[in-house]
């Protein structure tokens, strides 16, 4: 296996730059998800590591040994994309040892290895099928069996499991998570899903069009999200977004002012913004209680209950206010139109200055 660094990458398609100096660093045998808007460059990021893009500027290390003019086929890397691209007339055995017969392996080591990776991946009763006879998530299995054969520096993930259904993504996911564990390989997985991230990675690398937002464990970017950006983006549902007005600052005491005329008191620094000066409120839905109208920090009215057994997810209206999204244990008969209080949790809420930054936490 084998370590990673990103120096100062760029990627331009002539005069068009989508990826703007990238700098990261994987650590062997990492689990690290790239993930990221459709267009926000994680795909091309992954391509670029794999060489099969080229690199514009900046540098591609692995090990700390410059890769950027080593070929695709050189650098050591399996890759498993989004289409399972198995050849159709082969077996699955067929496919797992074509890479390997390539490379002009002995037979038994062929062997030895396809029948590892397929005791590994539980897909022994099916070396003989064609893909055609394969369920979807036997299909991907096959997909990863191919890159695990050839036991690569580093496993590239390109969004595997967006082709498949709900449930089968949750068996897969707990399957590639269980593979990490026991193979204990570098990989780097690229998605749209931050569900997918926050349930695989080790860290996780939040990217926007094509440059780096914040990079950290899961749990790291949910509690201390660096921007509105990630704050929206990690989390399902996302976090409540609120607009709102400095009153007033001191050290330790907070007070806004939202856009529906709500005044709210945080327990948190923000001397550095003046009064008057625009910023973010951030609350996740299950830092939301639902009360009795009027006694919360602000009144809304129920516009949509999701009845999910286990929870409830509440959304509500208030004036001048973005939709709030709320969540609350177990079953709740509540009607649509209904008057609610909302309380805020103090000791989990996150300010954001007019830029979007994260300007404070609580003290």
């Amino acid at each position: 296996m084998a370590s990673l660094q990103l120096a100062g990458l760029r990627k331009s398609y002539g005069a068009i730059p989508v990826i703007h100096g990238v700098d990261l660093e994987i650590q062997d045998g990492e689990f690290v998800c790239l993930v990221g808007p459709s267009g926000c460059g994680k795909s091309t990021l992954l391509r670029m590591i794999a060489g099969l893009e080229d690199i514009t500027a900046g540098e591609l290390r692995m090990d700390n040994v410059r890769v950027n003019e080593v070929s695709a086929a050189e650098r050591g890397l399996a890759m498993v994309f989004q289409s399972y691209a198995l050849y159709p007339h082969m077996s699955v055995w067929e496919n797992m040892a074509f890479g390997l017969q390539n490379m002009r392996m002995s037979r038994a080591e062929i062997a030895a290895r396809v029948e590892n990776a397929a005791r590994m991946l539980r897909i022994e009763p099916y070396l003989q099928r064609k893909p055609k006879a394969l369920s979807g998530g036997q299909r991907q299995r096959v997909a990863i069996g191919r890159a695990i054969v050839r036991n690569p520096k580093i496993f590239l993930f390109d969004e595997p499991l967006s082709n498949l259904d709900a449930e089968l993504r949750v068996v897969m996911r707990k399957e590639l998570s269980a593979l990490h564990a026991q193979i204990g390989g570098t990989m780097i997985y690229v998605t749209h899903d931050q569900v997918e991230a926050m349930t695989l990675a080790s860290r996780i690398v939040v990217l926007r069009a094509g440059q780096v937002e914040q990079v950290g464990a899961p749990l790291d970017l949910y509690n201390n999200p660096a921007n509105v950006f990630v704050a929206g983006f990690i989390g399902s549902p996302r976090m409540n977004l609120l607009p709102a007005k400095v009153r007033a600052a001191e050290p330790a005491r907070t007070e806004l002012v939202l856009d529906d005329g709500s005044a709210m008191v945080l327990h948190m620094t923000a001397t550095h913004l003046p009064p008057g000066s625009p910023v973010t409120l951030g609350v996740r839905p299950e830092d939301i209680t639902a009360v009795a109208a009027g006694s919360g920090d602000l009144d809304a009215q129920l516009e949509l209950a999701e009845h999910l057994g286990s929870g409830t997810f509440l959304y509500a209206a208030a004036q001048g206010l973005p939709q709030i999204t709320l969540y609350e244990e177990g079953q709740h008969a509540r009607a649509r139109g209904t008057k609610l209080g909302l309380k805020f949790n103090r000791a989990n809420l996150h300010l954001f200055d007019e830029s979007g930054k994260a300007v404070a936490r609580q003290t």
